[in-house]
């Protein structure tokens, strides 16, 4: 049984503003006082995990231990099947130290080319980690499945989402209003995982 999140404040363990409006948007509901690790001034911990989950439980229990709340830590990235799925944990570090996705988006068309790929399936892959100040952890991982496009197109969304056409679709994840991705994202999936186990009022 996994253990419920009671309400009050959560700490969101981003500095990611794009991340932290999307989070507090799912987490509306739920009657929790959401404030950021970047609104803290929490310092960002060395994310050195092989794996999202990894990632996402280093996050959510610094934020937890330095601010004595329950924090929640997403980590997330986009996997390129003809890429042997990268960028993948490194997602954030293609796009260099300025975080400038534009970068990182071209990046992935210039791997894409480089490696003559008539394959542009991806998936994005999202860990949800809801850690507490004695230590203990609940994670959850969701995906959702599309293809890479090329040029980028719209400005709703975040990271990769301008180069991200979902299956079934025609648009970009930025092309879409945040309530059509909010129903399908990767994010929105493992967070349906989250709250149906660790949310008394879901």
């Amino acid at each position: 049984m996994a253990r419920k999140f009671e309400g009050g404040k959560l700490v969101i363990a981003s500095h990611n503003p794009g991340k932290v409006r999307e989070i507090g948007e799912l987490l509306a509901p739920f009657g929790a006082d959401v404030i950021s690790a970047g609104d803290l001034g929490l310092p960002e911990p060395v994310e050195d995990g092989a794996t999202f989950i990894a990632n996402a439980e280093i996050k959510a229990l610094a934020a937890a231990k330095a601010s004595g709340h329950v924090a929640l830590a997403d980590d997330s990235g986009l996997c390129v099947h003809a890429l042997n799925d990268e960028p993948g944990v490194y997602s954030a570090r293609w796009a260099g130290p300025g975080k400038d996705f534009t970068v990182a988006m071209q990046k992935v068309e210039e791997a894409l080319n480089a490696a003559d790929a008539q394959d542009r399936s991806a998936h994005f892959a999202c860990a949800l980690t809801l850690a507490w100040t004695d230590g203990h952890v609940e994670s959850f991982e969701g995906q959702v499945h599309g293809a890479m496009t090329w040029p980028a197109r719209g400005d709703k969304g975040f990271g990769y989402d301008p180069t991200f056409v979902p299956d079934g679709f025609k648009t970009t994840f930025a092309e879409m209003e945040p309530a059509q991705k909010h129903a399908m994202s990767h994010r929105a999936n493992a967070f349906k995982k989250l709250v149906a186990a660790c949310f008394a009022n879901a």
